[in-house]
């Protein structure tokens, strides 16, 4: 990336400089499981996001992008959430905080370029990436010395308290964790990580609708608000010691109660339930090489995001409904919250253009909209440079 081409005379590249890289993600499978203590699988791809940051000798912030966004400026001292077309600027202030109450030192202001070959609103966690570039990038000028994984955990900190979303550790710990030719295995609830091998000759497409989401504008809340409102329910159901989290839950228990549940939380239990131990099942299949399997159980869990969850689209539906149909396909699913955004395509190696043209076609003809693809394999996760 040619960090040189369009950036401001506020932030020249020089030997004070620090540079850090974040890369966009995949979810592989595990949708919503963050949050309810289950697994996920992701992968970090070949779209980044790119912070310069030089230290000021005053107390003054600049951030600027090369995107059509606008800059800010205000006062280390004053830092406050934004709003409308400045509210991109959230996931740069709210590492700010949290990194100083972890007892990072700022005793001057910055100047933070961003510029990123990651689509925003398209389900790939541009947040998390602008969290982790930002982070990792602070941590080096002020010298914090965190962690990858503390990053992690404070980039989620920063979403959940600053920028207003209650997401799980998912997007921050792969973006922090990712790299090639690995998935990352993340355990919720001890949220420990782990490298699951990536199968060679194949690869990772992503079909965006340009039905972008906000996560703070969605019905994210709301689903996060049903999961727990299931899980207090299904505790005072099962008993004390049984439902520390949504999925400690078993199918066969879920089953049992269904008609004490309002048929909502009913479904959306299901999800989390049968969701989990998908994914778990994924890195069983993924470690025997049985390559078909997980590509049924990746439609399956589509299916259960579809109907359960309620959190995919019409035209989602459709792209993966059309990658079905396709040989090059082992599996695809709705990847990220859901709400719009994209779909995920896991591919044989001969999988090409032309194959993803067809559904590109197809997608313009039932909504006379345009289908964004691309083509990914997983690739180095946060890196900085200072």
């Amino acid at each position: 990336m040619d960090v040189t081409s369009k950036r401001s005379a506020t932030t020249p590249l020089d030997a004070s400089a620090v540079h850090a890289t974040a890369p966009g993600r995949v979810e592989f499978i595990g949708n919503h499981t963050d949050y309810n203590g289950g697994w996920v699988l992701g992968a970090t791809i070949d779209r980044r996001v790119e912070v310069v940051l030089r230290r000021r000798t005053d107390r003054g912030v600049r951030l600027e992008s090369e995107a059509s966004l606008p800059s800010l400026e205000l006062d280390l001292d004053r830092v406050e959430r934004q709003s409308g077309e400045q509210a991109w600027a959230n996931y740069v202030l709210g590492m700010v905080e949290v990194l100083r109450t972890e007892g990072l030192e700022l005793p001057e202001g910055f100047d933070l370029w961003v510029e990123s070959t990651l689509p925003v609103g398209a389900g790939l966690s541009s947040s998390a990436a602008l969290e982790l570039a930002t982070g990792a990038a602070l941590s080096t000028a002020y010298g914090g010395g965190f962690t990858r994984a503390e990053l992690a955990r404070l980039a989620r900190r920063a979403e959940n308290e600053f920028v207003g979303v209650p997401c799980g550790l998912l997007d921050q710990a792969v973006v922090a964790m990712g790299g090639a030719d690995r998935l990352v295995r993340l355990d919720a609830r001890t949220e420990e990580t782990s490298a699951v091998s990536f199968p060679s000759e194949t690869g990772l497409w992503i079909f965006r609708t340009h039905q972008a989401h906000a996560l703070s504008d969605s019905g994210y809340q709301e689903r996060f608000d049903e999961a727990r409102a299931a899980r207090d329910r299904l505790r005072e159901l099962l008993g004390p010691g049984e439902a520390e989290h949504l999925v400690d839950v078993t199918p066969a228990q879920l089953e049992a109660v269904q008609a004490d549940l309002p048929e909502r939380l009913y479904r959306r239990a299901r999800h989390v339930v049968t969701e989990h131990r998908r994914a778990e099942r994924v890195v069983e299949l993924l470690e025997a090489g049985e390559r078909e399997a997980v590509g049924q159980l990746l439609f399956e869990s589509h299916e259960s995001s579809r109907v359960d969850y309620e959190n995919s689209t019409e035209a989602l539906d459709f792209v993966v409904d059309r990658l079905k149909e396709q040989e090059g396909v082992l599996g695809a699913r709705l990847t990220g919250a859901g709400f719009g955004g994209a779909a995920m395509a896991w591919t044989r190696a001969g999988y090409g253009n032309a194959e993803a043209q067809n559904v590109v076609n197809a997608y313009a003809d039932r909504f006379g909209a345009e289908l964004e693809t691309l083509a990914c394999q997983p690739a180095s996760g946060l890196n900085v440079e200072g």
